[in-house]
């Protein structure tokens, strides 16, 4: 069990540092040029890491560039990416009425070192010179450079997109009017909710299977998840307005004690208590605050704001649900097994070969940027399988609780505590 708990600690608390995050890029129109304002990570840009391939920049082989390029002073990184500039201009795709336009470089401005642990964003604006009755605009950047938030500012109806890394926006009126859809945000905000449970939100995977932990019984599970849905709802709209500002650095902490209650309340209790639906709303809405830093990073487009806030919750549910059914898919027939007392050998042995054939996905994901980010839930599933197993092969009255629910809760705790420390000490 120690051996186990070392390593889901190890595989998962890598997940918190380093974290790459989406440049935002603001165009706006002034006179005869315009003018890009972008927000991004310098450092990244400057080590060569591919951000299509690394969510964590400590996964990447240039890691150590980077640390180093992350401790660098203000004026020594500036001059850096001051020469690193026609590089980067070569892989901006700036199109005024389908034609490339020369880029030039007006200011970069880095903030001071602060924690290098954390990931400092930098100011960077070029310009780029409109020829005389130009009508349309289209930007795009190498795939490398990963997401990019683009606004188009200072005019109505404006043009806003999140471009998967490596894409472009159509060709849009320099005058404005080209907003897209309610509906099409909507649809394009489902999947970075998605994202951020599956596979970015490690801490609320965890809290969800906390909760399905509780019992084997569908009733409390669709008490806890409706308290919880219907508190991080109101909490992501209040803090997306702006009406609600709590700091990460004490959202964080708390998000992870919430999982440790939730975790250890599992193994003192078998079934739902006339309490916990109140305290699991409170919960929410803590993790509420959190799926709103998400937000934050690049915000919501203003003329579309509900419809993408609507989009970006469904795609946080559809998230949950998610990992709901996978773990209800790794452990069903243990729960039905348990429910005799018999033991059931070749299930336990079909338990083991699922568990061989979860890490034999490692394989073809090896050569990938995907198995960073994958790893925590290819363990978390192949521990679900495991302690499956042992469940089918030991003969017991609801094994499933003392064999696979406890010890789950267990890590999960163990795991939360240490994020917990880590997030308020390291």
């Amino acid at each position: 069990m120690s051996t186990v708990l070392l390593v889901w600690i190890t595989l998962v608390s890598t997940a918190a540092a380093h974290e790459t995050l989406p440049a935002i890029a603001d165009m706006t129109k002034e006179g005869d040029q315009l003018v890009f304002d972008i927000r991004l990570n310098v450092e990244s840009l400057l080590s060569g890491i591919d951000l299509t391939s690394f969510t964590d920049t400590n996964d990447a082989p240039q890691a150590a560039v980077y640390d180093d390029l992350r401790a660098q002073d203000p004026a020594a990184l500036e001059a850096a990416f001051t020469d690193f500039w026609p590089t980067m201009a070569e892989n901006i795709d700036v199109l005024v009425d389908g034609t490339p336009v020369p880029l030039t470089l007006a200011s970069v401005s880095v903030p001071e070192v602060g924690d290098v642990d954390n990931i400092r964003t930098s100011d960077l604006q070029f310009t780029a010179a409109l020829p005389e009755g130009a009508d349309t605009v289209s930007v795009g950047w190498a795939s490398e450079y990963g997401v990019l938030v683009f606004r188009q500012m200072g005019v109505d109806a404006a043009y806003t997109d999140y471009l998967e890394a490596g894409a472009s926006t159509p060709a849009f009126s320099l005058t404005g009017g080209d907003q897209a859809s309610g509906l099409a945000t909507f649809i394009e905000y489902i999947p970075v909710g998605f994202d951020h449970i599956v596979p970015k939100g490690l801490d609320h995977i965890l809290f969800v299977l906390g909760l399905f932990f509780l019992s084997t019984r569908m009733r409390p599970l669709i008490w806890q998840i409706s308290a919880f849905t219907l508190a991080h709802t109101i909490t992501l709209a209040l803090a997306a307005l702006g009406w609600v500002n709590i700091p990460g650095s004490i959202v964080e902490p708390l998000i992870a004690l919430s999982i440790v209650y939730v975790a250890v309340e599992n193994i003192f209790t078998d079934g739902l208590s006339r309490w916990r639906p109140a305290v699991i709303f409170g919960f929410g809405l803590l993790h509420g605050l959190g799926f709103a830093s998400v937000l934050a990073e690049f915000g919501l487009p203003e003329n579309s704001f509900i419809p993408a806030l609507i989009g970006f919750n469904i795609g946080v549910e559809i998230g949950q649900l998610a990992v709901i059914a996978v773990a209800f898919l790794c452990v069903t027939k243990a729960i039905d097994n348990s429910k005799g007392g018999d033991a059931n050998i070749p299930m336990a042995v079909a338990y083991l070969v699922a568990m061989a054939a979860v890490f034999l996905l490692m394989i073809p994901l090896s050569g990938t940027g995907l198995l960073p980010d994958l790893i925590p839930l290819i363990a978390i599933v192949a521990i679900l399988l495991g302690l499956s197993a042992v469940s089918a092969s030991v003969p017991r009255f609801d094994g499933y609780r003392e064999i696979v629910a406890m010890p789950g809760s267990v890590l999960i705790a163990v795991v939360a505590a240490y994020w917990c420390v880590e997030r308020v000490f390291l």
